[in-house]
């Protein structure tokens, strides 16, 4: 089987190295890099987490610097994906996230995280029941930007809403949320049952039980369905402690990274290629569609504001063994702006 190039539209790092450590290198964004490329990886997003405004500035500028430096950055980096600070600090709904440091939606505070860069933050991850969310979604969305539900409370009035104003994915559906939810006026239908809003899973079996994953596909339509890995720094490591936007996590030896405390995720140790072979041992989907869903879909999702960047992507080709491993059998072009 041959395929695009996979893309992960949610990594928070990768084989050791953190995109949320304000003394990121060139050398280390490589290493991270190199690393996707072997498991299939083509294209990505480097995430960033909510963070001060002046934690995220010295982040970003320290990331977007890497990128510039690195050898494969320009190749497989066309933007950044910033999934708060404007998320519900609510208990269950902030998971790893700071709560102390999430606030309303602020256009200038990304129009300076911004400011300078070398390219854009393309994807921005937002609670849309915040105040003053609706207006800022409308503002983004008129700027090119692809805007994401995640952390959230948002109710079908809100996600309705949102959707109007130009919202279009779930950055990953199920999680981010409190255990215990009302019966059925919730954020999860609501997100379900909103057909403009595609959905991000994380496909790692800790995340999201394979049977509930298999519901959410099913329910929501494999077409409308993008994996991704939310991976961290522990994402290709042995298990251990590891340090990720500032706060320790530890990996276990059952693929779970975990808070300090042990009680919540914190991130994933997924590998994209990994939750391909998932969704086909899950019996969740075939090869083809769900290398689609790790490839061609997320691709699609950012499309208007690719072009809207004047940004070409290259994806690359991967052939896949019978056993579903990857191999990169072309490598992606110079990004074209």
């Amino acid at each position: 089987m041959r395929t695009e190039g996979l893309f992960d539209l949610q990594v928070n790092g990768y084989g050791g190295v953190d995109f949320n450590d304000a003394a990121l290198t060139a050398d280390r964004l490589d290493h991270a890099l190199a690393a996707m490329l072997d498991d299939g990886v083509t294209g990505c997003l480097p995430t960033l987490i909510t963070a001060t405004p002046e934690q995220l500035r010295d982040r970003i500028a320290a990331l977007d610097a890497a990128v510039q430096g690195s050898r494969l950055g320009p190749l497989m980096v066309p933007g950044y994906h910033l999934e708060g600070p404007f998320l519900n600090a609510g208990e269950g709904y902030h998971g790893c996230h700071p709560a102390a440091a999430m606030s309303d939606p602020d256009r200038a505070l990304v129009a300076d995280l911004e400011a300078g860069l070398s390219r854009p933050i393309l994807l921005l991850t937002l609670a849309p029941e915040r105040p003053g969310a609706l207006d800022a979604i409308r503002h983004w969305a008129a700027e090119g930007k692809t805007l994401a539900v995640a952390h959230s409370a948002a109710d079908f009035a809100c996600v309705r809403a949102a959707a109007d104003a130009g919202l279009s994915l779930s950055t990953h559906l199920g999680n981010g949320l409190p255990q215990m939810l009302p019966k059925l006026d919730n954020t999860l239908l609501a997100q379900l049952a909103e057909p403009r809003l595609a959905a991000c899973l994380i496909a790692d079996g800790h995340h999201i039980p394979p049977e509930a994953l298999r519901a959410l596909v099913a329910l929501k339509g494999p077409e409308h369905c993008i994996l991704v890995s939310d991976a961290v720094v522990a994402a290709g490591m042995p298990p251990g402690d590891y340090s990720f936007a500032g706060m320790g996590v530890r990996l276990t030896p059952e693929g779970r990274v975990v808070q300090p405390s042990g009680t919540g995720l914190a991130g994933s140790a997924l590998r994209l290629d990994q939750a391909v072979r998932n969704l086909v041992d899950w019996s969740i989907a075939p090869p083809e569609l769900a290398a689609a869903m790790a490839g061609s879909a997320p691709r699609a999702a950012l499309r208007r504001t690719l072009d809207r960047h004047g940004i070409t992507l290259d994806p690359g080709e991967v052939t896949w063994s019978d056993a579903l491993r990857p191999r990169i059998s072309r490598r992606p072009a110079v990004l074209r702006r």
